[in-house]
């Protein structure tokens, strides 16, 4: 019997304009855990105006967590085939992560030219739409708020063969996006698929609550 290929979590970077895939960073190993945090949109303050105790003014505010492992044990006992890893340990994998929450160096360059030659406002620079991949259900648009790596490991020549990196993501929902934008698309599926999984839990009968009617 063969085991079914396992499904890697990860992150996609794509091209908001045309959808083109720009880059794929796949998760060496699952985490085991994932945290979501829901915060609730409500609208007014409380006690305040009594007319909008049960109104909603938007898409709960999702943040996401992961902390995953980075290893080059596996690659390095195949040197003759993993000549990267050999090289330069994990490097390649930690730089492609950081480079997800920094500007490309000719953007910074251009920027610079641009103050130089006397333009007072510069835009802030667009970075490519960020995903993140956690299966087929869950696709969201993202926004990487933090992220932390523990270098435990290392060879001789200081490459860092071994790490942690914790991972923390703001979803961006259509009050971020609008409802035209392709990451306000990919939200408002996300939205809709949870929203069938909602209905196949079903519901049960109040008196498995203790009570009669409310």
């Amino acid at each position: 019997m063969t085991s079914p290929r396992l499904v890697k979590g990860g992150i996609v970077r794509v091209d908001p304009a045309s959808g083109r895939t720009l880059g794929v960073i796949a998760l060496q190993y699952n985490p085991d855990s994932l945290s979501r945090t829901l915060q609730v949109q409500a609208s007014g303050d409380a006690g305040t105006d009594r007319s909008q105790a049960l109104r909603i003014k938007g898409a709960a505010v999702e943040t996401i967590k992961i902390e995953a492992e980075i290893d080059a044990t596996d690659s390095l006992e195949q040197p003759g085939q993993n000549a990267n890893a050999v090289a330069h340990g994990i490097h390649p994998q930690i730089a492609a992560l950081e480079l997800l929450v920094q500007p490309a160096s000719e953007t910074l360059q251009a920027n610079d030219r641009l103050s130089r030659s006397g333009i007072l406002e510069i835009l802030p620079m667009q970075a490519p739409l960020t995903l993140f991949v956690w299966g087929r259900s869950r696709v969201v648009p993202v926004r990487i708020t933090d992220l932390s790596v523990t270098e435990d490991a290392f060879d001789a020549a200081l490459n860092p063969i071994r790490a942690k990196v914790s991972l923390s993501m703001r979803v961006l929902s259509v009050d971020d996006l609008g409802f035209d934008h392709r990451g306000g698309v990919l939200y408002l599926g996300h939205l809709r698929s949870r929203e069938t999984l909602a209905k196949l839990a079903g519901s049960v009968a109040i008196a498995a609550l203790g009570l009669e009617a409310v």
